[in-house]
């Protein structure tokens, strides 16, 4: 035989049993040459399978402590809260990549390959999460710049038609709301930064804007004086600064005045909704006329 299955020229054609004999005997020559092999590189591949295993148990121990340590030194510094998650969370990744690297360089990979090869899928990656990235940088401004933080009732996407809850969970590529009705509503970054942001709660206060109608007939200074004294009766109503009670417009069938307490942001819908009573239980202690539309119609003959 000449190439070791099939028989030379002008030989009898060789039978299935010599076929499958010579395959055995080629298949046990195979694992000699690799029994050889192992004998012969066992044992070094062996110990640097031990030191890339020790490496990597090290290191992940070592990743951990540094992390850890960074996290608690960005809590004391302004950049404490979504920026410090972000920064710890790139740190940890980019740690866990280079002890990768070692691990596979001591165990004889060529990783000059491997690190191009990243390098090439990352800048295809790039093109292909373009809207990403830009929600990541959006998250990276929102971050650095704080303009609110979870808790804070806000608007996002402008003030005229913009979304408005009260913000629930914040990452690095969006921001989730809950609106005043129960609904959860997600954000991208590059919206929420691409637009004006309203932020109630960061002043600690809020302005209650509501409106009282009297009749024309009516005493005002008796009428404001009574309102007044209603918002301040309200337990959460602020008392400094106090409540503006002023003449706000006369409307077809009533003058209104504008009543204005100042309370807590927590404490916004507790005075939208209790002011009101207050009021119309005071103008009508007062007796003073809360008027319903109505129009004058006078004939002539």
């Amino acid at each position: 035989m000449t190439n070791g299955i099939l028989p030379p020229p002008g030989a009898p054609p060789a039978t299935a049993g010599d076929l499958l004999a010579e395959g055995f005997r080629a298949e046990a020559r195979t694992w000699d040459r690799f029994g050889d092999w192992l004998v012969a590189r066992g044992p070094a591949l062996a110990l640097r399978a031990l030191l890339a295993g020790t490496i990597l148990l090290v290191g992940w121990g070592a990743i951990r402590l540094a992390t850890s340590s960074l996290s608690r030194v960005l809590k004391r510094t302004p950049l404490a809260g979504l920026m410090a998650d972000f920064l710890v969370n790139v740190c940890h990744k980019a740690l866990w990549a280079l002890l990768i690297v070692a691990a596979l360089s001591l165990l004889g990979v060529d990783v000059t390959a491997l690190l191009a090869g990243l390098g090439l899928a990352g800048f295809i990656l790039g093109f292909a999460f373009k809207d990403a990235l830009g929600n990541l940088a959006s998250g990276m401004m929102i971050a650095l710049n704080q303009p609110f933080s979870a808790g804070d009732y806000v608007i996002l996407g402008g003030a005229a038609s913009g979304i408005q809850g009260t913000v629930k969970r914040l990452t690095m590529t969006m921001t989730e709301l809950e609106t005043p009705d129960g609904k959860k509503v997600v954000v991208p970054n590059s919206v929420v930064w691409g637009s004006a942001i309203t932020n109630f709660t960061a002043p600690g206060r809020r302005r209650v804007d509501l409106a009282m109608s009297i009749a024309y007939a009516s005493d005002i200074d008796r009428a404001k004086a009574a309102l007044k004294e209603a918002l301040l009766s309200v337990p959460e109503v602020l008392k400094d600064p106090e409540p503006v009670v002023e003449l706000l417009s006369f409307a077809d069938s009533a003058i209104v005045i504008a009543c204005r307490p100042y309370c807590k942001a927590a404490d916004y819908w507790k005075v939208a909704f209790g002011a009101n009573r207050r009021m119309l239980e005071a103008l009508r202690a007062a007796g003073i006329e809360i008027p319903f539309p109505q129009v004058d119609v006078r004939t002539r003959t």
